[in-house]
């Protein structure tokens, strides 16, 4: 059974649901199925659940981070450590070996050369080291601070690429020169091409070059992101190409070091090893590498990640590249929420491992991206292959882990915690799976009203009889215990778990009264209205057919029809419940609610205007949610409103007989209300423009008010004075005199 041809995987969904009945938590797809935690699982693309390949930790280095990783011609492999710059060897037998400690806190890079001896960049000092036969010697001082990536070639020469965008081509002790500027911060990876040509990756800009001769290079590829974190030529004359930023990418340009890099202190990463004994690793038959293929040692620089740098949403974090042969690129897979340190080429797939809870995954050749395993460290931070095997470092815990001794006989997975948003029942509990003989699933439950697990949740519980026996609570996690039997594993495609959401209670939010005039206007019950509200259409005809014998009829001017109140309400329920209302109104000083209209869909209810005679009322609006929740647990809630003032009735206007004066005519007026005060009076005379009018006591504001209208210099005749007075409520009321 081969690791990387797994077969699906499930996912999860969350379904919201409706509080009239149960709903349903539903996981069966990738995306959401990610958001689990894994431990010896591995999920597939198309959504599918089994057993991860084995997982041995082969060596554990009590450091805090494996920085770089070389293996040498007689099967051994080296690792770099910091924070303490330790340099290790594990044989091709499993024997480990501390071969020398730095007084530099950070090895970043690492080379093995034909015969055996190994180079290693060292930093902040930016030197070079040679250790041969466990002796250790400074080889060459780069006059930088860091040293991210070496590379020896065919012939033996060793390259650096440095911390001042530089690279140096180094032949001898001391004896090196500056083989190529790149103007760029950093250059962060190397990679020798089958045609022997040097490939360099480069911050903070991203661009991947090709250098054919000093002083001479050709851009391969700028990409959008801005560090190249990894570089790997494939036989095809093809290079894979691994590149990060995102929330990185900021901190590196402030700070002039590559993004993900602090070279002295990494704040945020915990990185614990221990030395272990080797394990016994059955044999297991990976894909082959591509024939010829040259995969150097070390040539991928591993640098600290920093985790206090401020998270960019919304952006790519990282990505994976492939460039052709002819110079074309292809984006062959990209993240915005995890970075991508360690990359290495098995057959025809790509490798490749995050900073997400150290995650591995795998990408076939047909873009189809399985995510083999989680460490459980921080970050995978190199990748390189060990015979069949794939070796990954890592950091918080810098250890080096082998992957291909089979498949794990059992683990466990547990989902992303489900929020239901209200206290809910759990019920029934179901899945989907393809067992195998022997094989078995076994489910648990807990629940809480925290967001996160906590002490207050409840334990785990096993799912007996597919019934969830978790308390009543928001929040509901399960997990999953895998067990397989004789090599094989079950495949798990989908879990379901019931539950009925406590029903909340609807919230009525406002209550207006508008009154409707015959021309579509409208007005609030208590608000003045500066226009009557009637409307009058007078008609008029020469036509003597309509005379009768006896003489012409008067034109009738109309008052509009009768006016109508709406009374409107705002409510809503917080689980979208379809709501029906009861409208209800009481006069001021009245004990008893009368029923206006029960059972109403809509948020608003028409009243004839007349019906309701003038004075203050309140009005009740009760919102239920019966329609969609059964007997007790349909909840309901009212609102009574503030007092409404309802006035139908103008002021009465009365006019007293004049007192002329030489030139000055006054007037007296009364006016008198009996549910609003006066707000507004004028007068016009012989129908001309309106003049306001001022009370007596120098302020309309009472339901009785005194008004006089005193008019000077009227020409000689007959004149029509009319005065116009306007409650709150914007009534009108009108009276008139004749001056002789």
């Amino acid at each position: 059974m081969n690791i990387f041809r797994l077969a699906a995987f499930a996912v999860l969904i969350a379904v919201p649901g409706i509080s009239a009945s149960s709903s349903a938590w539903e996981m069966n797809s990738h995306q959401d199925f990610i958001k689990g935690e894994f431990k010896n699982m591995a999920l597939s693309r198309d959504g599918k659940l089994m057993l991860g390949p084995r997982l041995d930790t082969i060596f554990d280095s009590g450091e805090q981070a494996v920085w770089a990783m070389a293996k040498a011609s007689d099967g051994a492999t080296y690792v770099a450590t910091g924070h303490r710059g330790k340099l290790y060897k594990i044989s091709a037998r499993g024997e480990k070996t501390l071969v020398w400690s730095s007084s530099q806190p950070e090895i970043f890079a690492l080379a093995v050369d034909a015969s055996g001896i190994v180079y290693a960049g060292t930093s902040p000092d930016g030197k070079i080291h040679r250790i041969e036969n466990g002796k250790a010697s400074e080889y060459y001082d780069t006059k930088g601070k860091f040293v991210w990536s070496l590379v020896v070639n065919s012939a033996g020469v060793l390259f650096a690429g440095t911390g001042q965008g530089n690279i140096h081509r180094i032949t001898g002790p001391q004896q090196g020169e500056i083989y190529y500027a790149t103007g760029q911060a950093h250059v962060t990876a190397m990679a020798i091409d089958r045609q022997g040509r040097l490939l360099a990756g480069t911050e903070p800009n991203g661009i991947l070059y090709r250098i054919e001769a000093k002083d001479k290079a050709f851009v391969l590829y700028d990409a959008n992101l801005p560090e190249i974190r990894a570089v790997i030529p494939a036989a095809d004359d093809s290079i894979y190409v691994a590149a990060l930023g995102g929330s990185l990418a900021g901190r590196g340009a402030q700070t002039g070091t590559p993004a993900s890099v602090n070279p002295v202190a990494v704040p945020g990463i915990s990185i614990t090893v221990a030395e272990g004994a080797a394990a016994s690793v059955p044999a297991v038959d990976l894909p082959k590498t591509d024939a010829g293929a040259k995969v150097p040692a070390a040539n991928q620089p591993v640098q600290p990640m920093v985790t206090s740098s401020v998270e960019m949403t919304g952006v790519e974090k990282s990505a994976l590249y492939r460039v052709h042969p002819d110079n074309t690129v292809e984006t062959l897979w990209s993240s915005k929420d995890e970075n991508v340190y360690g990359l290495v080429k098995v057959g025809d797939s790509l490798l490749f491992g995050t900073d997400v809870r150290g995650r591995i995954y795998r990408l076939s050749a047909d873009r189809k991206v399985t995510l083999l395993a989680e460490t459980g460290e921080s970050a995978v931070t190199r990748m390189t292959l060990d015979g069949a095997d794939v070796l990954a470092a890592t950091s918080d815990q810098g250890k080096l882990i082998r992957i291909g001794g089979g498949f794990h006989s059992s683990g466990s997975f547990e989902a992303p915690v489900h929020d239901s948003n209200s206290v809910a029942r759990w019920g029934r509990f179901e899945w989907r799976a393809e067992l195998c003989p022997n094989c078995k699933l076994k489910f648990q439950t807990r629940s809480g009203n925290s967001a996160r697990p906590d002490r207050t949740w409840s334990d785990w519980s096993e799912v007996a009889t597919n019934q969830n026996k978790s308390p009543n609570s928001r929040y509901m996690q399960w997990r999953l215990d895998m067990t397989g039997a004789d090599g094989a594993s079950p495949i798990l495609e989908s879990v379901s778990s019931s539950y009925l959401p406590q029903n909340m209670a609807p919230v009525v939010r406002s209550i207006s009264l508008l009154l409707y005039t015959p021309t579509g206007s409208t007005k609030t019950a208590s608000a003045p209205q500066q226009t009557p509200s009637f409307s009058v259409t007078v008609t008029d005809t020469a036509d003597p057919q309509q005379a009768t014998s006896s003489g012409t009829p008067s034109q009738v001017i109309t008052r509009g029809g009768a006016q109508n109140l709406q009374l409107s309400w705002q409510a809503d329920d917080p689980d979208g419940d379809k709501l029906v209302y009861a409208a209800y109104f009481r006069g001021e000083g009245e004990r008893e609610w009368k029923l206006l209209k029960a059972n109403l869909p809509d948020n608003s209810f028409i009243i004839d205007a007349d019906a309701l005679a003038d004075g203050r009322y309140l009005f009740r609006v009760v919102a239920s949610d019966r329609l969609m929740n059964a007997g007790v647990s349909a909840r309901q809630s009212e609102l009574i409103s503030t007092p409404f003032l309802i006035d139908n009735t103008p002021p009465l206007v009365t006019i007293g007989p004049p007192v002329k004066s030489g030139q000055l005519v006054t007037i007296p007026v009364s006016a008198v209300d009996a549910t609003s005060p006066i707000r507004r009076a004028e007068y016009s005379v012989d129908a001309g423009l309106w003049t306001p009018l001022d009370a007596v006591d120098g302020i309309l504001d009472s339901l009785t008010e005194r008004i006089e209208v005193r008019i000077e210099g009227l020409a000689q005749g007959e004149h029509l004075v009319v005065v116009r007075v306007y409650d709150a409520a914007g009534n009108v009321g009108l009276a008139k005199i004749l001056l002789p």
